[in-house]
């Protein structure tokens, strides 16, 4: 005993200091519920009742405890993380996609782990192999257009992919026709009257979405007899700017398309922003229509007739799909979300007379 006769509080103190963290078992018995009931409460919470939940999440609030998620790994050969490359982080429809994907990961445990190439496909394979690497239990990939080493790298580490915003007859999959819905979008736009077409195309380079939104509108017109004129065609990069160089060029070509299909709303909100500054009127002079349904499409004045994509959707499904493949289970080898054609004010017949020139 020291002179303050202390020893026995320091001794105290430093066993309060050093003691476990608190288990499962702990949570369990604060809970009044059994270890498994507790497991699922963290790992799928949706499986268990409310109240029984809440009285888990406060134990575990109360006591301070933290999942071991190294243990838990080595327990199941699994590191519970998903990797998701996506083309950019700078587009709200991916940003929406990625939400779905990881709310449904961490519903059943899961850590998603998200990087980003720029459309430059050396950048993806660069960052699969990182996340490859860091030994994730899977990979969300957009499109069909990867790497060809991308796909051997993934079936050597033993992580399943899935892609999305694509259907494939070859590869698991989870998303739509993109072809089809871009040839929904001409025949609307042929339905009310235009004869005279301009695309603005994503670079169709290592882009399969990009180049099958080409190909429907082409092959919508080409049903009807009508070719789509090359010199209507501008493919630019993703960007408000780049959307309004493309306007700038079709509206040079004489005689001027009357409706332009862009390939996502981006594209189509710079077109919309150039016509106003050339002194033309949407839809009056020229119909303007996008893809993807961004929360700024409906907003605008007029509001962007365009393609809604269930990008939330797409990002859960993949997030079950991988799951259930992890653990072992036989899943579809594609699965398809519905796309709509939205209808808004930038689309109307096409002028009777010659479109004004720009002032």
């Amino acid at each position: 005993m020291d002179e303050t006769g202390n020893d026995s509080a320091v001794a105290e103190t430093g066993r309060k200091r050093f003691q476990a963290q608190p288990t499962l078992a702990d949570v369990a018995a604060a809970a009044g519920v059994s270890t498994a009931t507790v497991s699922r409460c963290l790992n799928a919470p949706a499986s268990v009742r409310a109240a029984t939940r809440a009285r888990v999440e406060d134990a575990v609030r109360r006591l301070g405890y933290e999942a071991d998620a190294t243990a838990r790994a080595l327990a199941s050969r699994r590191s519970l993380t998903i990797g998701a490359i996506v083309p950019t982080l700078d587009n709200a429809i991916f940003a929406a996609g990625i939400e779905g994907l990881q709310r449904a990961l961490a519903a059943e445990g899961y850590t998603l782990l998200i990087a980003s190439h720029e459309y430059d496909l050396e950048q993806e394979l660069a960052q699969a192999r990182t996340l490859l690497s860091r030994g994730i239990d899977g990979l969300f990939l957009i499109g069909k257009d990867h790497h060809p080493e991308l796909r051997a790298r993934a079936a050597a580490r033993g992580a399943p992919m899935v892609l999305g915003w694509t259907l494939s007859e070859t590869e698991p999959s989870i998303g739509f026709d993109n072809a089809r819905a871009a040839a929904a979008l001409a025949d609307y736009l042929w339905s009310i009257g235009h004869r005279r077409f301009g695309m603005i195309a994503a670079p169709t380079a290592e882009n399969d979405r990009a180049r099958e939104r080409l190909d429907g509108v082409r092959a919508a017109l080409a049903r009807r007899g009508l070719a789509l004129d090359p010199a209507c065609v501008v493919e630019r990069a993703y960007g408000l700017e780049e959307g309004r160089e493309g306007m700038r060029a079709l509206m040079a070509h004489a005689p001027r398309p009357t409706a332009i299909v862009c390939g996502n709303d981006v594209l189509a909100f710079g077109a919309m922003f150039e016509a106003q500054a050339m002194g033309l009127s949407v839809p009056e002079d020229v119909s303007v229509a996008g893809f993807d349904d961004l929360p700024l499409a409906a907003q605008l004045g007029p509001g962007l007739t365009t393609v809604g994509v269930p990008a939330s959707l797409i990002g859960a499904r993949a997030a079950e799909h991988l799951i259930r493949r992890i653990s072992g289970q036989t899943v579809a080898t594609a699965t398809e979300v519905p796309t709509r054609l939205i209808v808004r004010g930038s689309t109307a017949p096409p002028p009777t007379g010659s479109a004004p020139q720009p002032t």
